[in-house]
């Protein structure tokens, strides 16, 4: 398991990560992506209102996201080099933009 400082240390990285590469696709696909206090959040007007919460669960080293009535744990893969959700192998990045091409009902690239 990670050390508290390295876990933040990643963890700021993977979400300012997400934040860049999602700022786009808010812009192109119509919603917002807002951060501080050390998570993000990814809000929708339409087609109905909607919030997926990510933040970090420092106590077990691990990523959650709030999304679709669903929770997500990631923990870091050495392997991979980022959060990781181990049933599907997915990283974060992949995880947000499945969750919200879901939500959208249209494919979501970050």
């Amino acid at each position: 398991m990670l050390d508290e400082q390295t876990f933040q240390k990643k963890c700021d990285a993977a979400l300012e990560e997400l934040r860049r590469r999602a700022l786009p696709a808010a812009d192109a696909h119509g919603f917002d992506v807002e951060g501080g206090s050390g998570k993000l959040e990814i809000i929708f007007e339409e087609p109905e209102p909607g919030k997926f919460v990510i933040s970090p669960n420092a106590p077990v080293r691990e990523i959650w996201v709030s999304a679709l009535s669903t929770s997500f744990k990631l923990a870091w893969s050495e392997s991979q080099d980022a959060f990781v959700l181990e049933k599907t192998g997915e990283t974060l990045v992949q995880v947000i933009g499945r969750v919200i091409s879901q939500f959208l009902g249209e494919t979501v690239t970050l």
